[in-house]
Order: structure tokens, then C-alpha cells, then sequence
């Protein structure tokens, strides 16, 4: 699970198989205890929403929105063939505004 703000719209394409997939960036920011102390941890990850179930949620997704996303990672190669992780969401929530 990893709350953090949208900041890459989300792009929505169709799968060979007639699936829907949505593809966009989360940056999380938060303050760790680990052995003790205080770290910052900080990422940017993209997340690959695939399923029906998943439609409505993307398509009200804007930039700067927190949503919280519970999945597994996985590996993925970019077009240049360097490896990167990507989040697959299995639950994807828009969280309320402070």
C-alpha cells in the first residue's frame, strides 16, 4: 500500500484482449522511524490500473490528488530496456482534500 499524490494524468489504453489500462505517476513523500531514527522516504513510481473495475475511479483522478493505492510491484523494462518498478493497483482510492 502507498499514499501519494498523482503528478502524470493518467493514460488509459485497451489491452489486445479488450481489457482497460490505465498508466500514471505517483510521488509519495513520508517520515520513516527505522532503526530509531527519522528518514525521509520519497519515490515516484508509475502505477498500471488494469480492469473495468478501475474506469470510473481513473477518469476523476486530476494532478495533485492524494489516492492510495494497495497492489503488488513488479518489474518492467522501458524502451530502452533499462528495468523500473511499477506499482499494479488491486484497490485504488482517491483520498479527501485536507
Amino acid at each position: 500500500m502507498l499514499i501519494g499524490l498523482v503528478c502524470k494524468s493518467p493514460e488509459i489504453r485497451v489491452s489486445p484482449a479488450g481489457i482497460p489500462v490505465a498508466r500514471f505517476t505517483i510521488e509519495h513523500r513520508s517520515i520513516q522511524l527505522e532503526a530509531g531514527l527519522q528518514r525521509e522516504a520519497y519515490c515516484k513510481l508509475i502505477v498500471i490500473a488494469a480492469g473495468k473495475e478501475f474506469k470510473q475511479t481513473v477518469k476523476a483522478l486530476v494532478l495533485d490528488q492524494q489516492v492510495r493505492v494497495t497492489g503488488f510491484v513488479a518489474r518492467a523494462n522501458n524502451r530502452q530496456g533499462e528495468s523500473m518498478l511499477t506499482l499494479h493497483a488491486q484497490e485504488l482510492e482517491i483520498l479527501a482534500s485536507d
